[in-house]
């Protein structure tokens, strides 16, 4: 999984933002290591007049799918950061669990036939009405 972190020029922190974000995004999303292939972070200021005006973009990668972008605004890059953080194991574990989990057991279409013999055989033998 590549992690790569973007900055606009409002934005300070330089290499240490980025290594704090990329270790902090291993840490989180390592249980989908195998599934994304690549996270994007961008960190932006969106010079208006509101208090919330630092926005963090998360976009995640899976292999073969449609990448998952989330989005938050707060006062502070660390917030705006973890907030989306946040939304994005949120999401990412929401849809990991449907590709992945098909409501806890396997169809009946994949389970075995019964080979009990008083089963067998069972509705062949019952009379027609």
């Amino acid at each position: 999984m590549q992690i790569q972190v973007n900055t606009d020029h409002n934005i300070h922190g330089g290499e240490r933002l980025a290594t704090y974000v990329t270790t902090d995004l291993e840490n989180s999303l390592s249980r989908f290591s195998g599934w994304l292939t690549r996270v994007e972070v961008h960190l932006s200021e969106d010079g208006g007049s509101k208090p919330e005006d630092k926005k963090c973009v998360i976009e995640a990668r899976p292999g073969g799918k449609q990448p998952v972008a989330v989005t938050h605004h707060a006062t502070n890059v660390d917030d705006a950061y973890a907030g989306a953080a946040h939304k994005l194991g949120r999401v990412l574990d929401s849809r990991y669990s449907r590709a992945h989990d098909h409501k806890g057991s396997d169809s009946i279409r994949h389970m075995p036939a019964p080979e009990d013999p008083e089963l067998v055989g069972v509705i062949e033998d019952e009379p027609r009405s």
